[in-house]
């Protein structure tokens, strides 16, 4: 019997060949964007299941088609497990993605016009964190605070709490997208109870690194409401999930289904439950360490070849170069992105703190370690990618040399496996 990949190379040659295409491009290549990594061959199983055929709206036990008894089986496996692993009363793992993750969580505690203490997205924030161009950013009244760059990119909490008086929010939140450092949540919950404001922490970046015990759980400081991608360092499929107190649990239910999505993708619950088991292993807690020391060593490697790190360096699994400052180089993060593409390695553009270019031609781009340690890269790796980045970038206008360099990385890359092809 032919196996359902044998099925799609017959009948879909074109289909076919842009998958092995990624396939090649994935394992010859060095992914570095922090956003992205390799997941198990576990979860592709799920998510290419047999669950993708079911209808499954509403929650266990009460749904609005027969026949749940098997996805019944698996979402209360992944919420049980989402509880177990970031020490949560609640669980909901039906978001679809991060964005409207975040969108579920707003609604269910906040009508049109209501503020919002978040981050401002050019310091680190994301999209649905209240920029002017998302959808959120016209609901709701966001008011942004911002980074110290001249102070490793900290945080001015004493203007934190003037802004939360003046504004009244009734959310403090926080998290981000491009942000190195680690957040003080005990000082946001000190201020958010102070204003009488809930908290909530989008975690999506570091949720594996917050799963592994290798960073700081907000759930530990007692906030009300925490959010996380499935992806990205928890190695999951692409979903998202909502942790709160339990006090909770029925306005974010409520809010995920019927108030935002219909159905959920119960191949993707399935996968998230695996993802789940993973993530409360011995060898997870140490791959999510391994990232951070991995990230660290990188980070050094880039200033110590003259590269300027935004905050000066990185606590977590991401760091952000501004291409234009560092020694040498002076090219916006557009090209420094598509000169790396050149050799095999992975990045993306991204903005810096006030960044005066627009964000389609930033200042700097985003590296992270999560995909590479995945693999099985170590810290003498990271001294290795961190030279070739700086090198490329500074001999970029010589086309033999980029034609080497990507040689050079596509052999080393034969040495790591991506997992699950």
């Amino acid at each position: 019997m032919d196996t359902n990949r044998e099925l799609l190379a017959k009948n879909d040659p074109d289909l076919y060949a842009a998958l092995v295409g990624e396939e090649a491009r994935q394992s010859s290549g060095v992914e570095l964007i922090p956003s992205e990594n390799y997941t198990y061959p576990e979860v592709l199983a799920a998510l290419g299941s047999i669950f993708t055929n079911k209808y499954s709206e509403g929650y266990p036990g009460r749904r609005y088609y027969g026949g749940q008894e098997y996805t019944d089986v698996i979402e209360n496996l992944a919420r049980e497990r989402a509880c177990a692993v970031f020490r949560s009363e609640h669980a909901n793992v039906q978001p679809l993605s991060g964005s409207p993750m975040n969108q579920a969580a707003y609604f269910a505690f906040l009508d049109p016009g209501d503020t919002v203490l978040a981050m401002d997205l050019s310091h680190g924030g994301h999209l649905t964190h209240g920029a002017p161009v998302s959808h959120m950013g016209t609901v709701f009244n966001f008011v942004r605070y911002k980074t110290d760059p001249d102070n490793e990119g900290k945080i001015d909490f004493d203007e934190v709490r003037k802004m939360a008086i003046e504004s009244k929010p009734k959310i403090v939140l926080c998290g981000y997208t491009s942000y190195p450092r680690d957040y003080d949540y005990a000082e946001f919950k000190k201020i958010a109870d102070e204003v009488g404001a809930l908290t909530m922490a989008d975690v999506s970046h570091i949720g594996g690194l917050i799963a592994g015990d290798a960073m700081a759980n907000p759930m530990d400081f007692g906030f009300d409401l925490m959010t996380t991608t499935t992806h990205k360092s928890l190695r999951g499929p692409r979903g998202g999930m909502i942790l709160c107190k339990k006090e909770h649990a029925k306005k974010i239910d409520k809010s995920v289904f019927p108030g935002l999505q219909g159905g959920p993708h119960m191949n993707t619950v399935a996968a998230v439950a695996y993802t789940l088991k993973e993530a409360a292993t011995d060898q997870f807690k140490q791959y999510a360490k391994k990232c951070l020391t991995n990230s660290k060593t990188l980070a050094k490697t880039l200033v110590e070849e003259g590269g300027v790190l935004v905050t000066g360096g990185t606590d977590n699994h991401m760091m952000v170069l501004n291409t234009v400052e560092s020694a040498n180089i002076a090219i916006d993060g557009k090209e420094a992105e598509k000169v790396l593409d050149e050799v095999a390695i992975t990045t993306n553009k991204q903005i810096i703190p006030d960044d005066p270019n627009p964000p389609l031609r930033p200042s700097g781009i985003r590296i992270g370690t999560p995909a590479a340690t995945a693999r099985g890269m170590g810290e003498a790796e990271m001294v290795q990618l961190g030279q070739w980045i700086m090198d490329t970038l500074r001999n970029r206008e010589d086309a033999s040399y980029l034609a080497k360099r990507k040689a050079e990385v596509e052999k080393f890359c034969q040495g790591f496996p991506v997992p699950g092809i």
